[in-house]
């Protein structure tokens, strides 16, 4: 019963210490007005844009993001509602134009591209919207 006693108080003594070394650093003299260079280092320079896609349901939207997922983009999102694909990649490694020549390419009308109408007419019927002309 002792060491059952013994072995209780070191874990809640070695509980409290590491609760108590969490608070002792003092982050208000912290320089938070430039980034870490940690951060630097793991991130390129990213840009972050929306921009319309035409499209219909889930399925139009799951086609857009996998088709804008190419290398340089690390986020790619698209809301049916409001048809925007918003977009964070990086520029030095893709261009806008061509995220959008991607997504044209697998049926989806974008802002500046318009896509085949042989690949536009393989879409599934849920999937067709309205073109523009």
């Amino acid at each position: 019963m002792k060491t059952v006693k013994v072995i209780i108080v070191a874990i809640f003594a070695i509980f409290m210490g590491s609760n108590s070394y969490a608070q002792m650093h003092d982050h208000s003299k912290m320089d938070m007005s430039k980034p870490s260079t940690n951060a630097n280092m793991n991130m390129g320079s990213t840009k972050t844009e929306s921009i319309k896609v035409w499209g219909e349901c889930e399925t139009c939207q799951a086609t857009i993001e996998k088709a804008s997922k190419v290398d340089g983009v690390s986020k790619a999102n698209w809301d049916k509602r409001t048809k925007l694909l918003t977009l964070v990649y990086d520029p030095s490694k893709v261009k806008n134009d061509d995220i959008q020549k991607k997504i044209a390419a697998v049926g989806y009308d974008t802002e500046k591209y318009k896509a085949d109408d042989k690949v536009y007419a393989k879409l599934n019927a849920c999937c067709k919207y309205v073109r523009k002309k």
